[in-house]
């Protein structure tokens, strides 16, 4: 394989730093989607877990060197699964945690950040707005910028769980990642790869955010003037280059899905694997529901990657 900014004993590694609590999640194969999707389904649940996503094992790495090596404070922009998951690693290790997030996130995001302790400020514009407004207060106030997706250490920690996927499941075909700013399908991508090459990595993004998308397609960085999802846990306008030239290494195909196919999504596993997801969990399952024929027959695993929903918004996507 090609060589990415990720090292694999660097993520062996980072599983020595991470807490237990957010390592070695449910795996399991769900035979009750398979009728309906035409192919074997292995879920990754990244819900189980103190911040209910995978981003904790990417702060988890962040706050441990922090912790290390100074400095003691830390700020990141985030739509709330990053700023949740930093608030929770900051607060085990006496950082003194910023999060800079739109004013128009999801409330019950928001509302745990608060709850964890971290310092929360809002802006009036989307996430791109959050990302200027949270470097901005690390120039002025000196203090560390977590970048996620950019930082190597969120990408690592995420991608501990493509360690978890080599080493249980047996033979699978295709792994299919939420693709935002990256940190998960660079990841998890670099150790399919590395460990797993005959297995296809394929990322999916909503039509209605597809910067990376359409980066990864013309193999150069494509921005977008706006985002238009209810995947607000995907939805960036501004592809990192340093992520893009790892995703093009790793990825072997990137998909965009309809806003129908992701709320399809989330009622299936709803029904069929009782689990209340966030819109960008489902996104793998969207990707299924869109072509059947394409991954017919074949082992699917799916990461589902958040579970931090409004839940007013739920029922109006989903139904009660």
């Amino acid at each position: 394989m090609q060589e990415t900014r990720l090292s694999t004993a660097r993520i062996r590694a980072a599983r020595r730093v991470i807490d237990p609590v957010f390592l070695d999640t449910p795996l399991y194969r769900c035979e009750a989607l398979e009728p309906a999707l035409g192919c074997t389904v292995s879920i990754k649940l990244e819900t189980a877990n103190p911040v209910r996503s995978f981003k904790g094992r990417g702060t988890e790495v962040v706050a441990s060197r922090l912790a290390e090596q100074g400095p003691r404070a830390v700020v990141c922009a985030s739509a709330g699964n990053l700023g949740q998951a930093l608030a929770w690693s900051g607060r085990g290790r006496g950082l003194d945690v910023t999060v800079v997030a739109s004013r128009f996130a999801t409330a019950a995001k928001l509302d745990r950040i608060r709850a964890l302790g971290a310092k929360l400020e809002l802006v009036d514009g989307d996430h791109e707005m959050a990302r200027e407004r949270a470097a901005a207060i690390a120039r002025d106030d000196g203090i560390r910028l977590v970048e996620d997706s950019l930082d190597i250490e969120t990408c690592e920690g995420a991608a501990t769980i493509g360690l978890e996927l080599v080493d249980t499941v047996p033979s699978f075909d295709t792994v299919l990642i939420a693709l935002g700013g990256g940190a998960l399908a660079t990841g998890v991508g670099h150790v399919v790869k590395a460990l797993a090459p005959e297995a296809e990595v394929i990322c999916v993004q909503p039509h209605g955010a597809p910067a990376m998308t359409r980066s990864w397609h013309k193999r150069r960085v494509v921005t977008t003037d706006s985002t238009d999802t209810i995947a607000d846990g995907v939805a960036g306008r501004y592809p990192i280059p340093a992520v893009l030239d790892d995703l093009l290494v790793v990825a072997d195909d990137a998909l965009l899905v309809q806003e129908t196919s992701i709320i399809a999504g989330m009622r299936m596993l709803l029904d069929h694997a009782g689990l209340v997801v966030e819109p960008s969990a489902a996104l793998g399952i969207a990707a299924l529901l869109e072509d059947r024929d394409r991954f017919a027959g074949r082992h699917v695993v799916t990461i589902v990657c958040g579970s931090n929903v409004d839940m007013g918004a739920y029922h109006r996507w989903v139904g009660r």
